[in-house]
């Protein structure tokens, strides 16, 4: 069988066929469509974003602050814009995480604390058992 696969590929380039391979990706859910510049439209709108802001600050600041700090400026204020596009963790967007870190950690903070409880006495609290048992 092996040899017959070689046999059909090898007359297939004699004959000018050349194969195609289509690449698929693992996860299917995984696979984003590129619609500019190989950027899906989430990342290309938030790449657009954070070089308007970047740009926005530069002729804001240009007669305010020095050359070498309003690039630090420019960077550091376009910098959470860029990465609202491009980062995902375990599947949530840049909003559903920072979203998910602020309920977590400030909005529902709590500290857990281990109660060990024993359900066989607390069943048996109003039942004739307890006295032949003698469970306190």
């Amino acid at each position: 069988m092996d040899r017959l696969c070689n046999d059909l590929s090898a007359d297939s380039f004699t004959l000018g066929v050349i194969p195609i391979e289509v690449r698929i990706n693992k996860e299917v859910r995984d696979y984003q469509e590129s619609l500019f510049f190989g950027l899906s439209l989430r990342q290309f709108l938030f790449a657009l974003l954070a070089v308007l802001v970047a740009v926005g600050l530069y002729f804001g600041l240009r007669n305010v602050v020095g050359s070498g700090e309003i690039g630090w400026i420019c960077v550091l204020a376009a910098f959470p814009f860029a990465l609202g596009g491009f980062f995902t963790y375990n599947g949530m967007t840049f909003e559903k995480f920072l979203l998910a870190v602020i309920r977590s950690e400030l909005l529902y903070p709590r500290k857990l604390v281990f109660r060990a409880e024993n359900l066989y006495a607390k069943a048996l609290e109003h039942s004739s058992v307890k006295e032949a048992l003698k469970i306190d």
